[in-house]
């Protein structure tokens, strides 16, 4: 593998150890525990923006590159694509950091786009406040 290429100038919202407990019977991380960090990931710049409550309206795209391995030091990147009336896009892009015989590469592992709703004390949705 080549030597680890994070994003440079950006600094992750999560970085994360693989366990031995977030591993499935296939030997890799399980996908869903990827899933549940992007989800955290995302709505940090999501609730920065809103400065109050989100909710995750819909996961729009997904896709596993590579698999995390027990081991692998996860970065969690995200940022907002895109706003709307109530709602805002945000792209999370996972890198993990593979540690073994005393090298350190990193790999894009993960991509997402996810909607986030800002709500309102009723839990309606809400405008965005002006930036």
């Amino acid at each position: 593998m080549s030597e680890c290429s994070l994003p440079e100038n950006r600094m992750p919202v999560i970085r994360v150890p693989a366990r031995p407990a977030d591993q499935n019977p296939g030997g890799s991380i399980f996908g869903g525990w990827i899933m549940s960090y992007v989800d955290i990931a995302g709505s940090i710049p999501a609730l920065a923006r809103v400065r109050g409550p989100v909710v995750t309206r819909a996961v729009d795209s997904f896709e596993f590159k590579k698999p995390v391995f027990v081991g692998d030091l996860i970065s969690c990147y995200a940022d907002i694509v895109s706003e709307g009336r109530t709602s805002m896009k945000v792209k999370v892009e996972v890198f993990a950091q593979r540690m073994s015989k005393g090298e350190t590469s990193c790999i894009k592992v993960t991509e997402a786009v996810l909607t986030y709703v800002a709500i309102d004390e009723n839990r309606r949705p809400m405008q965005l406040p002006v930036k």
